[in-house]
């Protein structure tokens, strides 16, 4: 017997272990079964659950369960990213606080640190997620740096730089000159600043008196500026394309360029172009062939090729100082305030550079074209499909690849540069899978004998580097960006590049659920990789899910102090509740707004179904084998199966369009109200009756019924229906993991049951709705009179009248030819009126006072809210989330408006 309450931690951490020992969670390469695969997107080693992560992962564990129970042979693969620069500057701050530092440990002695700190403390989320009951097969669980993913990453970076698509380059990258690294641009914050817009002015070349004036927020670039930019069709400036300004405190003669880059209608419409320091300036600079002189060094300082003046100067220190002496030159037009978004790394938190620096790079726009043929002609799609636009718009305007990373954290690059005899590189590096590979190609290559220096600050043995007898060779420093490695995710993790029956089985993926903010970083590269290694798209489905927020729509953060720990959720409502808030509230396009009252309201919905199973227990509820449920007679039981059946098409059809709240919605409607609210409702006379044959059936249709209720149900809550199904033929050899998903068809539905039953649901919750408007104390009787009801009606009322009376709290039901509405108050079941006698049972004019009261205060409350919705400056200003929230109340109040003057209308008579 089950006990009073439901104790969510006992059967989590019941049921995990078993389920996990038992092998429930394992795909099996040699099953004949259809494959069904989701990729986990690998969690960073540094980082911890938030409810970004719950969702993404519940929704992953509900697909894989489905597929599970379906019959599919259902992989879904775990893993853990090595997250480059957050896991170095993690380890790096940890060295701080001993006094040390990467520096002075070196390479090899920094990593083993690193490997050691991975051990100890790496794949937190992994061993959290067993507290959502997340299903992977965790006995094939990968990192991105272990042997077999770093073959992998070695395999892709020889093909593509032997095809031409992987090379050196010098641009811009986004610098780092705190963790002196190149970093991407999701590693990038914008954080809105006060600063200033300075407008200085350059003279133009042989004109006395005569200045372009043009504006700035970095007046430290200035000193690389090698052009100024006016747009071809600027009248006031067309004279002066092809001369020359002569540029402040430099005195470099630099020329005036036509580019419509340059806006006429932004600032005096010229701009100062700094192909160095500017990623649009660099752009300018290639279609106008200007020079590119880089003024700053890895520390953001100024270096030797500006004044002597500035050299050494921080960056900042350097603006004031220019600033400064510009002003003695009288060449300040302007000084404007100016707040403005400034670029900072996400984990050093200091404005970066666009900094000009040799780099490797892979020519993503050659990669792109087949992944976007690919989405285009239908072979991946996105659910919801506007996504497809954006995915579009990023590949059309992609740029160069920068993969290149100045750490030591990662896949260290495969390249052995031959050295001077100074050390530095000096020619092409030999690109290879291994060192015995470079050495040999270089051999070859260069037709002497080649050796490899280890150490980082070894130098060659003699000076004659490569010009004498022996070649020395080093290798690349840098390491690969993490998302290098993370783009080979859905191959790699099967074996790849060996031929494994993993990679012939589950290649290409099913679907892959993800956030929309890295459909460029990482959905849009491991759709490159996997066309051009795997010759196929490396998923059929990209599943985008919402963000999480708060109650309010506000972002979940730690400054705000608004952060719901998923793991604090589970402790306190049980990770079922969790799981199904989250999935319920998952509505495409739209983000989830979550709060404790929404969690602890399924809290709710799982106590209901565990008093519901406690009472059929009670009864004597047991599953029949031999029950068929096409045989059943009594017309509750029949619409019972019926709506069985719908539920789980429902689920069916929701699951299999990705409408997950659907999904949860119609297992929330038929276990809710269908289930325990009518149906055990009706079952109670019948089971605690005297007919024998009647009570057999009905037992064996509630077990029946709670059965493929509880498979239904697995996927979303599957530690509370595990618990359930033991006491509903389940067992250690029958599990509900691994039972089979009901494939219930339309044979067992029944138009007449439902239409009967449903009409028996509908009349006894109108005639509650009316007593809970009126105020009707909950333990009165009260009379039903019925006029005008057709023979049909009478019929249906004179069947079930037993469980209308008592469901509806009804003293008598009597059909009359005309029935006295005076104190009384109204409602219709169909055709005819129906009329609940009331001046007995409350005092009618004091309920109508009160109910005009309220719609009195509702009218207030909505004239509020139209005042508000109705200024256009508050519509302007005040945050999108605040503004739905008001339209939010004033729809609830309206809906609230609307009850209470239909209820005002009853008692009219």
């Amino acid at each position: 017997m089950l006990d009073k309450t439901f104790n969510p931690a006992e059967v989590e951490r019941k049921f995990y272990d078993v389920w996990r020992k038992s092998g429930a969670f394992r795909c099996d390469p040699d099953s004949p079964a259809k494959p069904f695969t989701i990729m986990m997107p690998p969690p960073n080693v540094t980082g911890s659950l938030h409810m970004g992560h719950a969702l993404t992962f519940t929704l992953q564990d509900v697909l894989i369960r489905h597929k599970r129970m379906a019959g599919y042979d259902a992989l879904w693969q775990p893993g853990m990213d090595h997250a480059g620069i957050a896991t170095q500057s993690v380890v790096e701050r940890t060295l701080a606080q001993e006094g040390k530092s990467a520096a002075e440990l070196g390479r090899a002695a920094f990593l083993e640190r690193v490997w050691d700190w991975k051990e100890k403390s790496g794949g937190t989320i992994s061993r959290q997620l067993t507290h959502l009951g997340a299903s992977p097969h965790w006995e094939r669980e990968r990192f991105t740096m272990d042997d077999g993913l770093s073959k992998a990453v070695r395999k892709v970076f020889v093909e593509l730089h032997r095809q031409g698509l992987m090379y050196r380059d010098q641009r811009l990258v986004n610098w780092d000159p705190k963790l002196h690294t190149a970093i991407s641009d999701l590693e990038v914050n914008q954080v809105e600043v006060d600063g200033k817009l300075w407008h200085f002015k350059y003279p133009v070349e042989g004109e006395e008196d005569s200045y372009i004036v043009v504006a700035t927020t970095r007046p430290e670039t200035m000193l690389g500026d090698t052009g100024v930019a006016v747009h071809p069709e600027d009248e006031r400036y067309q004279h002066l394309v092809g001369k020359h300004v002569i540029l402040p405190l430099v005195g470099r003669r630099i020329p005036i360029v036509a580019d419509e880059w340059a806006d006429p209608e932004t600032g005096s419409g010229a701009v100062k172009i700094t192909p160095a320091h500017d990623f649009n300036d660099f752009e300018v600079g290639r279609r106008c062939g200007l020079e590119v002189i880089n003024v700053l060094d890895r520390d953001a300082a100024i270096n030797e090729n500006a004044p002597e003046d500035y050299q050494g100067m921080d960056r900042f220190k350097a603006r004031k100082q220019i600033v400064a002496d510009l002003e003695a030159q009288g060449l300040v037009a302007e000084i404007e305030e100016h707040r403005h978004s400034v670029p900072h790394g996400d984990r050093s938190d200091v404005p970066i550079e666009p900094w000009l620096t040799d780099q490797w790079y892979v020519d993503a726009k050659t990669l792109a074209q087949p992944a976007m043929q690919a989405v285009q002609d239908g072979r991946t799609r996105f659910v919801p499909s506007n996504w497809e636009n954006v995915y579009f718009e990023w590949m059309r305007n992609i740029q160069p690849w920068c993969v290149s990373r100045q750490i030591w954290w990662g896949h260290q690059i495969p390249a052995w540069y031959p050295l001077d005899a100074e050390g530095a590189p000096a020619g092409e590096p030999f690109v290879e899978m291994d060192a015995d590979a470079a050495q040999a190609e270089a051999e070859r290559r260069l037709g002497k004998t080649v050796r490899i220096l280890q150490a980082e600050d070894e130098t060659p043995a003699d000076n004659r580097g490569l010009d004498g007898e022996v070649v020395y060779l080093r290798r690349d420093p840098d390491v690969l960006d993490t998302w290098f490695s993370s783009a080979l995710w859905p191959f790699s993790t099967l074996g790849w590049p060996d031929e494994t029956p993993e990679l012939a089985k589950y290649y290409p993926t099913d679907v892959l659920v993800t956030g929309f903010d890295i459909i460029f970083f990482w959905v849009a590269r491991m759709m490159m990789a996997g066309l051009h290694f795997m010759g196929e798209v490396p998923f059929h489905t990209v599943y985008i899910h919402a963000l999480v927020r708060d109650a309010h729509g506000q972002k979940m953060s730690k400054s705000k102090g608004n952060v719901i720990d998923p793991l604090d959720i589970c402790q306190r409502y049980g990770a079922d509740s969790l799981r199904f808030t989250l999935i319920a509230l998952s509505a495409q396009g739209r983000d989830v707004k979550l709060s404790e009252d929404r969690v602890e309201g399924y809290r709710n919905f799982a106590t209901k179904l565990w008093n519901a199973a406690r009472f059929c227990l009670m009864n004597g509820v047991a599953p029949d084998p031999q029950f068929d449920p096409a045989q059943v007679e009594q017309a509750v039981n029949r619409w019972a199966v019926a709506k069985t059946v719908r539920a789980a098409q429902g689920v069916d059809e929701a699951l299999g369009a990705y409408r997950f709240n659907d999904a949860a919605s119609a297992l929330y409607q038929f276990t809710w109200h269908q289930f325990c609210d009518w149906y055990v409702e009706f079952a109670k006379p019948i089971l605690q009756g005297d007919d024998e044959a009647a009570k057999a059936e009905t037992s064996a249709t509630i077990a029946w019924v709670m059965q493929r209720l509880l498979h239904l149900l697995h996927p979303f809550m599957p530690f509370l229906t595990e618990e359930l199904w033991e006491q509903f033929g389940g067992g250690e050899d029958n599990r509900l993991i691994t039972g089979e998903w009901p494939r219930l068809g339309d044979a067992l539905l029944d138009a007449d049951a439902e239409a009967e039953i449903d009409w028996v649901t509908r009349t006894i919750g109108e005639i509650r709705t009316v007593r809970g408007e009126m105020n009707v104390p909950n333990k009165a009787e009260v009379p039903l009179h019925v006029e005008g009801a057709s023979d049909a009606t009478k019929a249906r009322l004179d069947r079930h009248a037993t469980l209308i009376r008592r469901l509806a709290k009804l003293s008598e039901i009597r059909a009359l030819d005309q029935v006295d509405t005076r104190g009384a108050a109204q409602l219709l079941i169909d055709e005819a009126t129906a009329v609940l006698p009331l001046a007995e049972i409350i005092d009618l004019a004091q309920e109508r006072q009160r109910l005009q009261k309220e719609l009195e205060k509702l009218d207030q409350e909505i004239a509020k809210y139209d005042k508000k919705l109705g200024n256009e400056s508050f519509l302007q200003k005040a945050p999108q989330a605040v503004v739905d929230e008001q339209r939010e109340r004033r729809a609830d109040a309206v809906a609230s408006r609307e009850k209470l003057a239909t209820a005002l209308e009853r008692l009219a008579g």
